[in-house]
């Protein structure tokens, strides 16, 4: 025990688990950026694309922000550019005009095939590094959960 009281232990930055999360963040954004750089995308315009692959037939700006639980503000820069370099088009919705419909170009699917290798990469190196990726999946699927459900008064 450091003699601390209890509250003052609470404080110390290697008992915060937002910070490793925060860390960990940066980390991967870092190790995605040279292989991501191969094929023209940042880290957040490659989210929004495997969103946009899995969803053959489109999908609203909306549904795209609860997929990648970011708000129109945040996605809106994203999407402007994904869009000026030809990777999709944004058009009105036929029912709403007041919603924003995404569909992949043919340029933006054919990328789906040259961004194939970046998680085969990434898998080999967390085998070779015996990282038990499913079980952090489902414990940071825990933790979303956990937060979404109204745990945020909670400190982690």
């Amino acid at each position: 025990m450091t003699g601390l009281p209890e509250d003052d232990r609470l404080l110390k930055l290697e008992n915060q688990t937002c910070f490793r999360l925060y860390a960990a963040s940066r980390a991967i954004t870092k190790v995605y950026q040279p292989l991501l750089e191969t094929i023209g995308l940042t880290y957040p315009q490659y989210l929004v694309m495997l969103v946009l692959w899995e969803e053959t037939g489109g999908i609203t700006v909306r549904h795209l922000g609860h997929r990648l639980m970011l708000d129109s503000g945040t996605l809106s820069p994203v999407l402007k550019r994904l869009a000026t370099r030809g990777l999709l088009l944004k058009s009105r919705g036929k029912k709403d005009e007041r919603e924003v419909c995404l569909t992949l170009t043919e340029a933006g699917e054919s990328l789906k095939e040259q961004a194939r290798e970046i998680p085969e990469f990434l898998l080999c190196r967390a085998i070779e590094g015996q990282l038990p990726l499913q079980q952090i999946n489902e414990r940071l699927d825990e933790l979303l959960d956990f937060l979404g459900r109204g745990g945020r008064k909670q400190a982690v």
